[in-house]
């Protein structure tokens, strides 16, 4: 399909605040989900990274609720008009550590909308930078990279998988059943029913199963790294989404320490493929 870039790209540069605050039941719940036995959090206690995802939720009201779960498109993301939108990646700076009863703010800026050809048709690439500030210090700033493309093509063969890498120190099996799914959609507030609606993800989207989320993989290759190395404190944390995960078989989640400061971390699909590449930093 033709599709005109330039609408979309009229939403770079706008920009998006709210406000929450680093409340203790979310955290404990996905400590839960994650199958943790923590001490439950108690005000003062630093949050793990990336559970600052729990706070800022969408909360779009019913009636705004697109066909496949998601807001209808055009309120602070642009309205691009292909039905598959996937969180790509992220580049993360932990600036100073987040702590439960803080007042949070998030300021979020479209910094880019790009176009490519893909194998399989137009990608739109949109990417979105998160400011998060707790008691007004600034705490973490996320770049997301969301990308947005076609349905596959009936017949069209699935794309050949990256063979994962070898040399792992930590490996993790993880039993991806429709329950977790849940419980992380629910943490998240995220309606997009390729997680949680079996017969939409198979017959309307022809997945194979219901999607692992891209966020919930990343959150537990940094719980892998979190049970290795309990005492880390994580400055940088990058990851790329290469390859999905269903929830029809179990997958490893991996990692090893390349030296004093540096992690690499990855999942592998039930099939031997990567399916995330991740990095960690280390202070």
């Amino acid at each position: 399909m033709a599709l005109d870039i330039d609408p979309l790209r009229s939403w770079i540069g706008r920009t998006e605040v709210l406000a929450d605050m680093a409340t203790a039941v979310p955290p404990r719940a996905l400590s839960a989900t994650l199958d943790r036995d923590d001490a439950p959090l108690q005000p003062g206690d630093v949050l793990p990274p990336c559970w600052h995802w729990l706070y800022f939720l969408p909360l779009a009201r019913q009636s705004q609720i697109g066909a496949d779960g998601h807001p209808k498109r055009g309120g602070f993301l642009p309205p691009v008009p292909l039905p598959r939108r996937m969180w790509a990646g992220s580049r993360i700076q932990f600036h100073t550590p987040l702590r439960i009863g803080q007042s949070l703010e998030r300021t979020s800026h479209i910094e880019d909308v790009r176009l490519k050809e893909g194998r399989t048709g137009p990608l739109v690439f949109v990417n979105v930078r998160h400011e998060v500030r707790a008691e007004g210090q600034l705490a973490i700033t996320d770049r997301h990279n969301i990308v947005y493309r076609d349905m596959p093509q009936p017949g069209e063969p699935a794309p050949a998988g990256v063979p994962a890498p070898e040399g792992a120190m930590w490996t993790r099996c993880i039993e991806p059943d429709d329950v977790l799914l849940f419980r992380y959609s629910a943490l998240t507030f995220n309606g997009h029913r390729i997680h949680y609606d079996r017969r939409y993800v198979t017959e309307v989207e022809g997945y194979p199963g219901l999607v692992v989320h891209g966020p919930l993989i990343a959150t537990l290759l940094l719980d892998l790294l979190r049970r290795e190395l309990p005492g880390a404190t994580v400055t940088q944390f990058s990851f790329k989404a290469v390859s999905p995960i269903f929830d029809i078989a179990p997958f490893h989640v991996c990692g090893r320490r390349e030296d004093a400061h540096t992690v690499k971390l990855w999942a592998v699909t039930p099939e031997g493929h990567l399916a995330m590449d991740a990095s960690v930093t280390l202070a």
